[in-house]
């Protein structure tokens, strides 16, 4: 499958380092052979004032869908940190070998980062990314200043998943779904396919995020797309239905399918993003210059 990808560069170190769930360091491949990485999925960290934000890209995707929103953010003055989740942005079949404890304590390890850096934190995904940011709110509570989603995943209504215990067993993967966007020729620097393995992992995350909703009380803003061919409108309902924030807000994107951060309304996100960040930092954390003009 490796053909079908787009041309990956070499990386010098084969493996490196990552943060297990048991908090032990682990080895996470860099790729097929250890050797392939995607154009642009390179992590992304910047520091800056004293306000500081976490991005999180979605499943089978990688920093390429998230990095226009965190250069925006960056410039703005924030401390910006947008990783590579385990197993994304090589090749799908390293993406077979994680789970999602791997993948939150990557998230974990970055939102520690900022905050030994920063006063206060705000936490952004899409998609997948979504889901880990609403799992670390959940278990960070005020910690978190605040939430910013895109099509967040919850769950899925469609009947195929109910059989994934049994097909997990006997098919690798299925077609990809990546590159959602009105946008034509949008890459969004994700796999053309899909492990059912890790996609079984997801299944997992959305069950024990659902359980704990009604943890979250964080300022919240919910980007949802009217039209979007991965996740249902349900997870956002969902959501919005179980979580006890009183400051929580949708907005409806109508020119941009899933991946909306490099579509359409990616704009409206970004600068609706800075408002709420802006509108929720402290005097004390905007010293000095945490969210610049």
């Amino acid at each position: 499958m490796a053909s079908d990808l787009p041309r990956p560069r070499a990386l010098a170190g084969g493996v490196r380092p990552s943060v297990k769930s048991n908090g032990r360091a682990g080895r996470e491949p860099t790729g097929v052979a250890g050797l392939l990485e995607l154009p642009g999925a390179r992590p992304f960290a910047q520091d800056g004032g004293r306000v500081g934000v976490l991005l999180c890209h979605g499943f089978t995707g990688s920093p390429v869908s998230m990095r226009p929103w965190a250069d925006f953010l960056a410039a703005a003055g924030l401390t910006v940190r947008l990783p590579r989740l385990p197993g994304h942005g090589t090749h799908w079949r390293d993406l077979q070998l994680t789970r999602w404890p791997d993948w939150f304590a990557t998230i974990e390890a970055s939102f520690d980062d900022v905050r030994s850096r920063c006063d206060q934190v705000f936490v952004c995904g899409l998609s997948m990314g979504a889901t880990l940011a609403l799992r670390l709110a959940e278990m960070r509570g005020t910690e978190v200043s605040g939430l910013v989603v895109v099509n967040p995943s919850l769950l899925s209504l469609r009947k195929s998943l109910w059989l994934l215990p049994l097909l997990e067993k006997v098919v690798p993967s299925v077609s990809g779904i990546g590159n959602d966007t009105v946008k034509p020729q949008i890459d969004e620097g994700g796999y053309d396919r899909t492990p059912l393995r890790a996609l079984r992992s997801l299944t997992q995350l959305w069950a024990v995020t659902r359980s704990d909703l009604a943890r979250i009380d964080q300022p919240i803003l919910v980007y949802r797309s009217a039209v979007d061919h991965v996740v249902e409108p349900a997870s956002t309902a969902l959501l919005l239905k179980c979580i006890r924030s009183t400051d929580a807000e949708e907005r409806v994107l109508h020119n941009s399918y899933h991946v909306a951060t490099l579509d359409n309304d990616a704009p409206l996100i970004f600068e609706g993003s800075l408002g709420f960040i802006r509108r929720l930092s402290t005097d004390a954390a905007k010293s000095p210059y945490a969210v610049q003009d």
